[in-house]
């Protein structure tokens, strides 16, 4: 993707200078380069101190303070809680291997959504998410006898009206709702007898 690793000074006007590019750039910018996968370090312009982890920082609380907030305040609180904790130093490397984990679970659920769209209807995530869905719908028409008795014929006959086109994924959704539809319809009258 990239060759190396990205080296950004900071100058005492708090600047930061892309050696790279050889621009300067903004917080936001290196915000930007954490989601392309750029990995960058950044250094003091005079002292080279190494200002990594304090910039990385800096972009986390202005992303918190524009409400896109992902840390909610009771992580905050404990977060804050263990420093200085004989634990300090085994949890970086459990956040990291935590949100490793996350990301790599995110990956396979987008694969999976991927894949569950790009397949005919049958055996995919959506199929069974309508099947649970079903079920959760025959419980509620156990416990409410009367309710879904006035199912409007029209959606029925919409469905009815429209062509099947099996390859279409959308249509096939639309196939389903119906089916679940006339499969409620029936048992709202089953356990109105």
């Amino acid at each position: 993707m990239h060759m190396g690793v990205v080296v950004i000074k900071k100058y005492a006007n708090r600047r930061l200078y892309n050696t790279a590019s050889s621009s300067y750039v903004t917080l936001d910018d290196l915000a930007q380069m954490v989601r392309q996968g750029v990995e960058f370090v950044v250094y003091d312009a005079k002292s080279n101190d190494d200002l990594t982890r304090q910039i990385l920082t800096q972009i986390i609380f202005e992303q918190e303070n524009r409400g896109e907030a992902l840390l909610p305040v009771q992580f905050l609180r404990q977060l804050i809680g263990f420093y200085g904790d004989k634990m300090q130093s085994v949890l970086p490397s459990y956040l990291e291997m935590s949100l490793d984990s996350f990301t790599r679970q995110q990956d396979e659920l987008r694969q999976q959504f991927t894949r569950a769209f790009a397949q005919t209807p049958g055996g995919t995530i959506m199929e069974e998410a309508v099947r649970q869905n079903m079920a959760m719908f025959e419980r509620a028409m156990r416990m409410f006898p009367g309710f879904g008795t006035a199912t409007p014929p029209a959606s029925q006959a919409e469905a009815s009206e429209k062509p099947e086109k099996p390859a279409d994924d959308l249509s096939e959704m639309k196939r389903q709702m119906a089916a679940m539809r006339e499969q409620l319809d029936r048992l709202s009258k089953a356990s109105g007898q």
